[in-house]
């Protein structure tokens, strides 16, 4: 199947979403859930796999859905297609605060590789894979960067990353260490590896992790400085941890606060 050629606008600031239009009988693929909104003219399709091997046969259809199941994403996407006979627009929204990425494969090589939660939409061609890391110290220890989506095609893909985003360019031979979940997204150039931080006091006082990403050069990687099991694991810390049933109300939480503040000021440490 050949690529679609869309044209495509990002908008917002925070929280992002790109405009995809579509010429007719062109096609986007989707994330599930990820879709924002599409004008009357898109025609919403569920399929089996990435849809890029829908002409493949039943065979292209189970491999491209055991790839993604490997890489932990649902079985299906979603294509959207342009059934009419003029432009018609599909948005696809951001699942947290961050930034969304435009890839031109066409001019990375025709292959990237990303976080397997980084993937948002794509133009109809694009093939969603998987790449293993070459050491399995890495799937072992690295926790986020062992199994990595790869995009491959000609075509423009989406991915999300979170807070704010560094594209760097690395010279041959040249080595940057990084918080495996920081890691969006390589050209398949750049050689990933997981190396021990060393000493057990830093990571066990310093807040960092046991272990970094390690990137070396040549090629293009770009890095969030806000992961999504960073920003879970702060919200996780601060909610406040109760023990036990909490009561509800038809006041709204007004009798739980009542009864907790209550409670406390008893002595009641049930």
């Amino acid at each position: 199947m050949g690529m679609d050629v869309v044209d495509y606008e990002i908008k917002g600031a925070e929280m992002q979403y790109v405009e995809v239009e579509l010429d007719p009988g062109e096609a986007a693929v989707g994330e599930a859930g990820s879709m924002f909104y599409m004008e009357a003219g898109i025609a919403m399709d569920t399929v089996f796999g990435d849809g890029s091997g829908q002409s493949s046969g039943l065979l292209g259809k189970l491999l491209g859905a055991g790839k993604r199941l490997v890489t932990g994403e649902s079985l299906f996407t979603t294509v959207y297609t342009n059934n009419s006979s003029a432009k018609q627009k599909v948005a696809f929204g951001a699942p947290y605060p961050g930034k969304i990425l435009a890839m031109d494969l066409r001019h990375l090589g025709g292959t990237l590789i990303c976080q397997r939660d980084a993937f948002l939409c794509a133009a109809r061609g694009v093939s969603l894979g998987i790449a293993f890391q070459r050491k399995l110290t890495a799937g072992f220890f690295g926790g986020e960067g062992f199994i990595m989506q790869k995009l491959e095609g000609d075509g423009l893909a989406f991915v999300h990353a979170g807070g704010s985003i560094l594209r760097r360019e690395l010279h041959a031979g040249q080595t940057l260490l990084v918080d495996t979940g920081c890691v969006v997204a390589y050209t398949p150039s750049v050689n990933f590896e997981v190396q021990y931080v060393g000493k057990v006091k830093t990571a066990l006082f310093g807040g960092e992790g046991l272990f970094f990403a390690k990137l070396t050069g040549p090629g293009t990687i770009w890095l969030q400085s806000l992961p999504f099991s960073r920003l879970a694991s702060r919200v996780f810390a601060a909610a406040p941890q109760m023990g036990g049933r909490r009561e509800e109300s038809a006041l709204g939480g007004l009798a739980v606060g009542g009864g907790l503040l209550g409670g406390i000021l008893g002595g009641d440490d049930e």
